[in-house]
């Protein structure tokens, strides 16, 4: 099943390590498709491949009539993945900071409903010491 939303198409076309080179590369600047081809050991055709599909996902953007044209990254995509991650990245250190706090709620010695961690424990002996 195609994704058809854009977060979901952004994402997909960047599971793909070699598109997510191809981003990278292009944080640096634009590039023409030969440019972007040259590090890599595979044809011309499939680059444009990757390409198309980093397009269709609205990652990078070229004019498809000037075949020389660059290459360019597409900020809004990226805007949107952002703020899709930044939603839960605010919840998992929101978690972390209840946490923390919880924790700092009780004194180190406190150790209520904890199994003592300085208790050795041997599960070749029963209660008595004699083996179990």
């Amino acid at each position: 099943m195609a994704a058809t939303d854009p977060l979901s198409r952004a994402f997909a076309a960047l599971a793909d390590p070699t598109r997510r080179d191809i981003v990278a590369r292009l944080a640096d600047g634009d590039a023409t498709v030969g440019q972007l081809a040259e590090p890599y050991d595979i044809t011309l055709q499939a680059v444009s491949k990757h390409l198309r599909v980093l397009t269709d996902a609205g990652v990078v953007r070229r004019d498809p009539e000037d075949r020389r044209a660059p290459v360019q990254l597409d900020a809004e995509v990226f805007a949107l993945m952002t703020r899709w991650i930044e939603r839960y990245r605010r919840q998992a250190e929101e978690r972390y900071r209840r946490l923390d706090d919880l924790l700092a709620e009780h004194p180190t010695g406190d150790r209520t409903g904890l199994t003592d961690p300085t208790r050795r424990t041997d599960r070749t002996t029963g209660p008595e010491g004699g083996r179990a």
